[in-house]
């Protein structure tokens, strides 16, 4: 995701690192394999969790797997929204092990906004119950 907090990143993260990283992955989330910078909409198709590009390629979105080429096909959109728009993958690179110092190239993976998402959720959902409960702690003083 976004670095909020730079000084936790070695200065050649996005000089180095990080393109070495995703040169690795070929530029595509190593999940889905869905292409940097292009513009998907995610949905179902048969009750598979797929998304379609502008051209109306189908991939699974677990694992990337090409399942139908139909630009006239209308998937199930994700927000169950008709009229979702597009969504332009971005990839970022993933710690594995949620480590930030560790910086081995076995520990980070090219990841698209969301599968980075899911694979932080337990991460961000600790963080967020700390952050609430020092809140607490600091209301109670008063």
């Amino acid at each position: 995701m976004p670095i909020k907090d730079k000084s936790k990143y070695p200065a050649n993260w996005s000089t180095e690192i990080r393109p070495a990283i995703l040169k690795r992955a070929n530029n595509c989330c190593e999940v889905c394999k869905a292409k940097n910078k292009t513009a998907v909409f995610r949905g179902f198709r048969q009750g598979l969790e797929i998304y379609q590009t502008i051209d109306g390629n189908i991939y699974r979105t677990d694992n990337g797997d090409f399942l139908v080429c139909d630009p006239y096909e209308c998937i199930e959109p994700s927000t169950g929204n008709p009229n979702q728009k597009a969504i332009l993958i971005v990839l970022t690179i993933a710690h594995l092990n949620h480590d930030t110092t560790n910086n081995d190239y076995s520990n980070l993976k090219a990841m698209c906004q969301l599968h980075h998402l899911r694979h932080d959720l337990e991460h961000h959902k600790a963080n967020a119950a700390e952050t609430r409960n020092k809140k607490k702690r600091l209301q109670s003083l008063f």
